[in-house]
């Protein structure tokens, strides 16, 4: 039974480490790079219309720079999604590590000093 429950317990917190490593790389995905391609594609269209190019030269430049701000935000949150994955599982066992720790302090059972234990020690460091 016990081992049942570790295991749920294992997958309940992998399945919170990825919901957390999915939502911030998925907030981090879009960097400065990203935006600035995106900016420098939008102003290499702008100006190659207002020069005159047909729209099936213009098209293919802005698919293509489309096409590679998808797949550099994809490749970007997938590292992310791992990176912080590994980061989410540490915390939740370092977490449960704790809560663990705390419990077994608070069971421990302490043993209370007597006075005749420390009788005994002052008689033996004295005949010593």
């Amino acid at each position: 039974m016990k081992t049942e429950d570790f295991i749920k317990e294992r997958a309940l917190l992998a399945e919170q480490a990825a919901q957390a490593a999915r939502e911030r790389a998925s907030v981090a995905r879009w960097n400065l790079d990203v935006v600035v391609f995106l900016f420098a594609i939008l102003i290499t269209i702008v100006i190659l219309l207002f020069e005159g190019f047909e729209s099936y030269i213009v098209a293919p430049i802005g698919v293509f720079g489309l096409t590679m701000v998808w797949i550099v935000g994809q490749r970007r949150g997938n590292q992310l999604y791992k990176l912080f994955y590994r980061e989410e599982m540490v915390k939740l066992e370092q977490r449960e590590h704790d809560i663990l720790f705390a419990k077994t302090e608070t069971t421990t059972p302490t043993t209370p000093a007597t006075p005749e234990a420390e009788g005994k020690g002052e008689q033996n460091s004295i005949s010593s």
